[in-house]
């Protein structure tokens, strides 16, 4: 109804401004002598309505009126895939056209309040060294806004063009995708046999290879025209997994790969339809690529479905009793243990990202509230280096030997304290000298003379 509503004001606009357009040409043609008039602008033909009125109106009832297509087989859960497009069609083209309407009103208030001379003179936006620039918060919200809309705008009209498109192909039969199936068959076999020859070195007669040819090149046309029907099975199952991390494009495009990889692998002689058939492989197709790429840190295809059965789970315990169930009843609904459960849940949190703003100023970001428990605070950092210098200042005091064997047990120098006998090694004697030698020099550093300077580094 937007739709036609904004068309019907757009054609009255433009049937307004051709008569005056008329008139002014009529007289120009008397008055040879005279200035021609400028054509009188014409405000209402915008492009938006204009490309919207271009739909046909009976496209509805003609999709109404085809035959069954994948999308209506019982077996399929009755997916119809018919009324699904229509409405996803509808949804999208009132969204466009409503805002394509409402720029219109705003276009048409703001021509009529502001005279033309004004508009001429304050064309330029201004510049913020002007000492008249004023920041204005709610316009740069409003262009926030605008941007946004352009961007939904700019997908609803992708998603749009893609529907038209594939709509141009008509839906198949039961019989006719039988008949498609033959001639992909016939096709894969004709292609078979040509390999086979050129790799066995036999030489095949001229009509022979001509015939063979033939016969694969009408596979591929039959394999183009199967899936070319079917995209609208994929767009109905793909609508089905929006708001899941991965845009409606994206999952229509995995949807397709599945539905190239069903028309390889169907068998028209078990009596199903192809709908039926392809269903799983699109579906699998999809979920795959969710499991694969919605996530920012990704998690293997086996723990997702793992996921998915805790999530479906807990929402079946949450209607039965009423509250959210505990990890030891999830564990005993799933067997498993709850120390599992809880691991489950950990890995199906969603990451938040630190730059996301906070408030609605947005002034904040996330990461300025979260403590980072590895940074040095200044005091100790000051207190470190101290210590440093009067722990080396007090070892000055002692012998090389009897500094080198306290530095190589405790690691004062690279953080790695040593064992006895690795310390023996270095100095070419035994453990028990080394214990021994430790040992007096740890005497002379508790004397109160060396060790006082150290003391209140203790607290």
């Amino acid at each position: 109804m937007a739709a036609a509503k904004t068309a019907t004001r757009s054609g009255t606009k433009t049937t307004s401004a051709e008569p005056d357009a008329g008139d002014e040409a009529a007289a120009t043609e008397q008055n040879g002598t005279a200035a021609k008039k400028p054509a009188a602008r014409k405000t209402g033909a915008k492009k938006g309505p204009a490309k919207t009125r271009t739909r046909k109106p009976g496209t509805k009832g003609e999709d109404a009126g085809e035959p069954d297509g994948p999308g209506g087989d019982e077996e399929l859960e009755d997916v119809d895939l018919e009324a699904d497009l229509a409405d996803l069609e509808e949804v999208e083209v009132d969204v466009v056209d409503a805002t394509v309407t409402e720029e219109d009103s705003e276009s048409d208030d703001d021509e009529a309040a502001v005279p033309r001379a004004e508009r001429t003179k304050h064309a330029g936006p201004k510049s913020s060294n002007d000492p008249d620039f004023v920041w204005d918060e709610e316009e740069s919200e409003a262009l926030r806004q605008a941007r946004k809309d352009a961007e939904l705008t700019a997908s609803a009209d992708s998603v749009r063009a893609y529907l038209k498109q594939i709509g141009k192909v008509a839906l198949l039969n039961a019989e006719e995708e039988v008949e498609l199936a033959k001639r992909i068959e016939a096709g894969l076999y004709a292609a078979e046999r040509v390999r086979v020859a050129e790799e066995e070195g036999e030489k095949l007669a001229t009509q022979m290879r001509r015939d063979l040819k033939w016969i694969v090149r009408d596979g591929e046309r039959a394999k183009n025209h199967l899936l070319e029907a079917n995209l609208r099975l994929v767009v109905s199952l793909a609508k089905r997994y929006t708001g899941r991390g991965m845009a409606f494009l994206d999952l229509i495009q995995e949807g397709n790969l599945g539905l190239i990889r069903a028309v390889e692998k169907f068998d028209y002689t078990k009596g199903y339809k192809f709908s039926t058939y392809a269903t799983w492989w699109i579906r699998q197709a999809i979920t795959r690529a969710m499991a694969d790429q919605a996530r920012t840190i990704r998690i293997p295809v086996h723990m997702v479905e793992v996921i998915n059965k805790l999530g479906r789970i807990q929402r079946e315990l949450l209607q039965d009793l009423g509250r959210e169930p505990t990890p030891e009843e999830l564990a005993k609904e799933m067997d498993i243990s709850p120390e599992k459960v809880l691991e489950i849940q950990q890995y199906a949190r969603e990451p938040i990202s630190l730059d996301q703003t906070i408030g609605d100023e947005g002034d904040s970001q996330l990461g300025d509230f979260i403590e980072d428990s590895e940074a040095v605070v200044a005091v100790d950092a000051v207190s470190f280096t101290l210590l440093q210098d009067q722990l080396q200042s007090v070892l000055q005091t002692l012998s090389e030997r009897e500094a080198g064997v306290v530095r190589l047990r405790f690691g004062l120098t690279d953080g790695q304290p040593r064992t006895l006998d690795e310390i023996g090694q270095v100095y070419g004697v035994t453990r028990e000298r080394i214990r021994q030698i430790e040992s007096k020099t740890m005497s002379k550093l508790r004397h109160p003379s060396r060790s006082q300077v150290l003391r209140d580094y203790l607290d």
